[in-house]
């Protein structure tokens, strides 16, 4: 049987502590949502699945021998897809596997971004309310802001991606924005 969103989320609370980090994989699924419309309408769930299940061994198993290894080992056991499982593994670079399909290539495309997203909009008086991709455009230039997102993953992704830079960054503000409330954003 498929892994459902609701048992991603019970999976993530049971591995993930962490409040930022829930929030992070939650703003990550929400983007794979968006994306997962317009690419493969009849897959939103699994997308969203991938979303929010890409880093939940980084707490227990941050260093890059187990993250995403081990999670994505525990996944092969709950009988977790073949294709989720691989897009988890292609998000970090240095694992070494391809991104392949739509959901790994958007997947990485997104997991920087909606990291970097949510740091602009926490500085912002408005914060998602108003946040447009010009803002986050101007802000990806301080490389002092956010020190620790890469920017080059952010470029790669888009360049795999093949979408318009501007377009990207504004769907994630708004696929975002759109679950800022249930995630206190």
């Amino acid at each position: 049987m498929p892994m459902t969103p609701d048992a991603a989320r019970n999976l993530m609370h049971e591995w993930v502590s962490s409040p930022a980090l829930r929030v992070h994989m939650e703003c990550v699924a929400a983007c794979m949502a968006s994306y997962a419309r317009e690419l493969e309408p009849a897959q939103v769930d699994r997308w969203v699945v991938t979303g929010l299940l890409h880093d939940f061994d980084y707490e227990k198993h941050p260093s890059r021998q187990e993250h995403p290894f081990v999670g994505v080992a525990h996944l092969e056991s709950l009988g977790v897809d073949d294709e989720i499982r691989t897009a988890i593994l292609g998000h970090a670079d240095y694992s070494g596997v391809p991104r392949q399909t739509p959901m790994a290539k958007a997947l990485f495309a997104v997991d920087e971004l909606a990291g970097f997203i949510v740091a602009c909009a926490k500085v912002r008086p408005n914060g998602l309310a108003d946040l447009e991709a010009r803002s986050v455009k101007k802000k990806l230039k301080d490389k002092a802001f956010a020190a620790a997102v890469s920017r080059h993953d952010i470029e790669q992704g888009i360049e795999g991606m093949q979408v318009d830079r501007d377009a990207h960054i504004q769907r994630c503000i708004d696929a975002i924005a759109a679950e800022a409330e249930r995630l206190g954003l």
